[in-house]
């Protein structure tokens, strides 16, 4: 009798679930990926976010527009200054307010030395991610020299509370100025040499190059913005394309790459800390040629506390410092919608006030929840080891992703 040929089953293929995060330090974060992995290839994964999730929109609808500051601070805690003065320029937008061209210049300052902050830490930790220590232990020191001008101006260093509506609550001390003006002498140095760790480095290159690259198109459809969607070369930046704080004033480049993948979103942030340094030098050379040289708050008193000298001598100053502590200062009705360029990209604020001591509604528009969603999409088929590269490249923050 004839035997039967063995007929094989298909085996079907097996994959492997892994759980990038939550509290894994490579997630930079409270944030969770479960990854199908097949072998050491990615072939999914299901982004789950939420997990410090603060309210911060409802909370903010409950408090008195001075003290929804600190709030602010806890988005991106990288570089919350920019937070700050948004949000500032938001009710100053809304009650409108006018400033001092001075107290532009020096916010202008503010935030780009914040910007600065902001892609040392990313760009250093994408050096980590490649397995490159020693430029992140370089650049951080710098990163600290930025505290302590922050430190100086308003006494704290990393969710500084910085500013007030209408401008800053003291003027800038020489020791802040004398600081600012080293870290533009001695900076400059010191990114130079940056750059000669990791730019032309062979290793660091083959790790970034084509790592979580995403197109223009692409990226424009999941509404990416800042270095993000430069990088993928869009050359999309809020202080060119919708001026505020006198950003109009000032000459300064976008850098854009043409790849949209890690080793491109690296070069554009490190050029953008070219550009952000010659903005500082630009804005201090025009305080110093200004007539005005003591204003730091606009004409105001409603949002701003008086001296406390006259506080305790003077019946007006008293009335409007109880109001705006008790939080009994109102404002008009409206709807307003402003944004800045943030560390990560577009930072908006859309607020409806009906009148009264608090917004009715406001919303953070947050650039890491927006393309935060393109990661599932930008990593598959990728190395588990790309996939860390990959987030470290967007600078996801969960304070601001999860807002």
């Amino acid at each position: 009798m004839q035997e039967q040929p063995t007929v094989k089953k298909e085996e079907k293929k097996q994959y492997s679930k892994l759980n990038l995060g939550p509290t894994h330090p490579a997630t930079h974060g409270i944030f969770q990926n479960v990854l199908t992995m097949d072998g050491e290839i990615i072939v999914d994964s299901e982004p789950t976010i939420g997990y410090i999730h603060r309210a911060f929109e409802k909370i903010a609808e409950h408090k008195p527009f001075y003290q929804i500051t600190p709030l602010t601070d806890r988005l991106n805690y990288c570089s919350s200054p920019i937070n700050n003065m948004g949000w500032h320029m938001t009710v100053e937008k809304l009650i409108k307010a006018e400033l001092p061209k001075r107290v532009e210049y020096m916010r202008v300052i503010i935030m780009e030395l914040s910007r600065i902050a902001d892609h040392l830490i990313c760009n250093s930790v994408i050096g980590v991610d490649s397995g490159a220590l020693t430029a992140y232990f370089y650049v951080f020191e710098w990163r600290e020299n930025i505290y302590e001008i922050f430190e100086e101006i308003c006494g704290a260093r990393l969710t500084t509370h910085i500013g007030r509506i209408g401008g800053f609550e003291r003027d800038f001390n020489e020791t802040a100025w004398r600081k600012i003006k080293n870290l533009l002498k001695e900076l400059p140095k010191a990114l130079k040499e940056f750059e000669n760790l990791l730019v032309r480095n062979r290793i660091f290159m083959d790790r970034t190059i084509n790592c979580g690259p995403i197109s223009a198109e692409k990226a424009l459809s999941y509404s990416f913005t800042g270095p993000n969607l430069r990088a993928a070369g869009v050359d999309y930046d809020i202080r060119q394309m919708n001026p505020y704080s006198s950003y109009q004033d000032f000459e300064f480049e976008i850098p854009i790459g043409t790849q949209g993948d890690t080793y491109d979103r690296f070069m554009v942030r490190e050029e953008e800390m070219w550009q952000s340094v010659s903005i500082i030098r630009q804005a201090v050379e025009k305080i110093e040629k200004l007539q005005d040289k003591t204003s730091f708050h606009a004409d105001i008193p409603s949002f701003y506390l008086p001296p406390k000298e006259d506080v305790y001598n003077n019946m007006e100053a008293l009335i409007y410092h109880f109001k705006i502590v008790m939080g009994e200062t109102d404002v008009p009705k409206g709807e307003v919608y402003h944004s800045v360029e943030g560390g990560n990209g577009e930072l908006g604020f859309y607020l409806i006030s009906d009148g009264g001591r608090q917004p009715f509604r406001l919303h953070f528009r947050r650039p890491c929840f927006i393309y935060y969603q393109a990661y599932r999409e930008m990593i598959k088929g990728a190395f588990l080891s790309d996939a860390i590269l990959t987030m470290s490249s967007m600078n996801v923050i969960a304070g601001e992703l999860d807002a």
